[in-house]
């Protein structure tokens, strides 16, 4: 049997949607601009079906980047998966967007012994949201935020002979590490909704689907509204 899974990631800037079959991706479209989330999901979607001939109706489950990431794109993102899922009568999948992301990185450059992989997603200044996965694949340390300084790796290079940093989040560290000779830097490499295809075929099969009615994205922190301040002139 054909399992046809939309993918839907949100959770940075770029705006990224993908079709797969039983594990395996047919297309995806990413899309990196301005405000891509509310005025193109929708777009991309019907585009992507067209693309490969098929229909909502031929859709098995709608897998979606649950977080950590944009409080407002994870929201896009899962409430308009939830709404395909209600009212095509299907499930509702969800992926931890650092686990796809570590999997989209291993997928193209493999893993060596003995070093530390952390997938990270921009926050804000000088924090991201990151996990730590060893060349097994295993998870050593779970999705967290954290604030990266120089030092921040010294305890971990005690385990681990180098540690590789990817994602949207890796990118602004790409100076403070330049000379550090045990710390990699890999900038440009981004999330994909193509990254979610072996891990939602995974829960499909499992039958580890979510509350459609309940379920909300991993935000790991609360939404902060900050406003700025006004400038007092001399009179």
């Amino acid at each position: 049997m054909n399992n046809l899974i939309l993918q839907i990631d949100t959770s940075t800037t770029v705006c990224s949607v993908a079709l797969s079959e039983n594990g395996q991706t047919l297309q995806v479209i990413d899309l990196d601009e301005q405000n891509a989330h509310a005025a193109k999901l929708t777009i991309l979607i019907e585009e992507i079906l067209k693309q490969t001939g098929r229909k909502m109706q031929d859709l098995s489950a709608v897998a979606v980047s649950m977080g950590p990431g944009s409080y407002t794109g994870l929201r896009i993102g899962v409430s308009t998966a939830k709404g395909l899922c209600y009212a095509l009568d299907i499930p509702l999948i969800a992926i931890n967007t650092l686990e796809a992301l570590f999997l989209g990185y291993k997928g193209q450059f493999g893993l060596t012994e003995d070093e530390a992989y952390l997938p990270m997603l921009d926050a804000r200044r000088m924090e991201v949201y990151t996990a730590v996965y060893n060349h097994d694949a295993t998870l050593v340390r779970a999705t967290s935020a954290e604030i990266i300084d120089v030092d921040y790796f010294n305890e971990l290079l005690l385990n681990y002979h180098r540690v590789h940093l990817f994602g949207s989040g890796a990118d602004k560290f790409e100076d403070l590490f330049s000379t550090t000779d045990h710390v990699d830097v890999l900038s440009g490499f981004n999330v994909s909704a193509a990254f979610l295809s072996t891990l939602a075929f995974d829960k499909f099969q499992r039958r580890e689907f979510e509350d459609v009615a309940y379920f909300e994205p991993f935000y790991l922190k609360d939404f902060v509204v900050t406003t700025a301040k006004k400038k007092v002139g001399l009179l």
